[in-house]
């Protein structure tokens, strides 16, 4: 994808269809590798239009916990908020997504900004798939039907966090749908993440998800 200035950059792939609902994929704090590109591109296989916006910008990505907490200490958030927006709307504008609200997909640090987004941009957002990453805020405007895949041992997202964040989305009354998945950890679904990813696990989330974002998104 080339987008304007204000959009940055990112990688987009459109079904062999040349249509499809649209997802907007955000990455975790390892940055748009091409873990994430090959997502997008089974999102397409799967019929969909995928976009990816690169969050830390200039192509930025880290191998190590350590390289990503210092890679995103220089991100600016709200660089990181703006490029959101932009590239929701972006994605909805498509030639090749029809009218309607689109859907995303994130994990970790891109979960808690796709929560954002479905509650703050609330009209442009169908449905959202989140993976071991949750968000503090006041989800009443949110419309979009939840999904969560969560850890079962994670160091960032705690099993009170994700009580919690199911809590306040019920109480909105949004449609929640979350899976706990025994024995893993956080980054389990992410297969170049080896000592964390868990193939059973990841192969059933992303089955759930395809399931999911179909039931919400197909027009």
């Amino acid at each position: 994808m080339s987008a304007n200035q204000s959009a940055g950059s990112g990688y987009v792939v459109v079904p062999d269809s040349g249509h499809g609902p649209g997802v907007l994929v955000l990455h975790s704090w390892w940055g748009l590798t091409d873990w994430f590109r090959g997502l997008c591109d089974r999102l397409a296989d799967a019929g969909f239009v995928a976009l990816a916006p690169d969050l830390h910008g200039d192509g930025r990505t880290a191998d190590t916990p350590d390289e990503a907490e210092a890679l995103l200490a220089t991100t600016d958030p709200n660089r990181t908020a703006g490029l959101v927006v932009a590239s929701l709307s972006s994605l909805a504008r498509m030639p090749a997504t029809p009218e309607g609200p689109v859907g995303i997909v994130g994990f970790s640090m891109g979960a808690s900004w796709a929560l954002w987004a479905a509650t703050r941009f609330a009209e442009q957002v169908g449905a959202l798939s989140v993976y071991y990453g949750s968000q503090d805020m006041d989800f009443a405007p949110m419309t979009a039907a939840v999904q969560g895949h969560f850890a079962e041992h994670d160091e960032f997202t705690s099993d009170d966090d994700v009580a919690y964040l199911e809590a306040q989305l019920r109480l909105v009354g949004r449609e929640v749908d979350f899976h706990r998945y025994p024995g893993t950890g956080h980054w389990f679904a992410e297969d170049d993440r080896t000592a964390a990813h868990d193939p059973t696990a990841a192969t059933l989330a992303w089955d759930r998800t395809i399931e999911f974002l179909h039931r919400h998104l197909d027009r």
